[in-house]
């Protein structure tokens, strides 16, 4: 995939388009390893196989480590505006985790505009509807409204 770079005077019209899909993701025991130390969340269900194995049948990714992939591969299916000096987190309005993901599975995250709005002038508040699915699975692991800030 890539980046959509979209000028200020085209905004409006990618409300409602569905920016693509990234390129599948592996989730190892590694990453989620690294994800507990850096939170402190060393549940079980995340970290030990032997207990978490015959609730999940295998240890699972955290939620938020998955949430917080979109910051990172989502940039492969970005909204970008032309000329922006600088992009921002700007937080996120709904999340919801529909499904666990397996250690060793595979995530993409799919991406679709809902909103645009110039929140000061030069200053664009785009609001995603993503998506991450788990490969071979029907249920997606999450769902999220997130909002980026472009400054131009």
């Amino acid at each position: 995939m890539a980046i959509t770079v979209v000028k200020v005077e085209d905004l409006e019209s990618y409300v409602g388009k569905e920016l693509g899909a990234t390129d599948w993701f592996k989730i190892d025991q590694e990453r989620i390893n690294k994800f507990a130390d850096a939170t402190l969340d060393h549940q079980f269900i995340h970290v030990d196989p032997e207990q978490a194995t015959p609730i999940f049948g295998s240890t699972i990714a955290h939620g938020f480590l998955t949430l917080s992939l979109t910051a990172g591969i989502g940039q492969d299916v970005a909204l970008v505006v032309e000329g922006a000096k600088m992009g921002l987190n700007y937080g996120l309005d709904k999340v919801r985790f529909l499904s666990p993901v397996p250690v060793d599975s595979e995530i993409r995250m799919h991406s679709k505009v809902v909103d645009i709005t110039e929140k000061n002038p030069g200053q664009f508040l785009v609001k995603s509807e993503v998506t991450m699915e788990i490969k071979g699975t029907d249920k997606p692991a999450c769902i999220a409204e997130t909002l980026s800030m472009w400054v131009t």
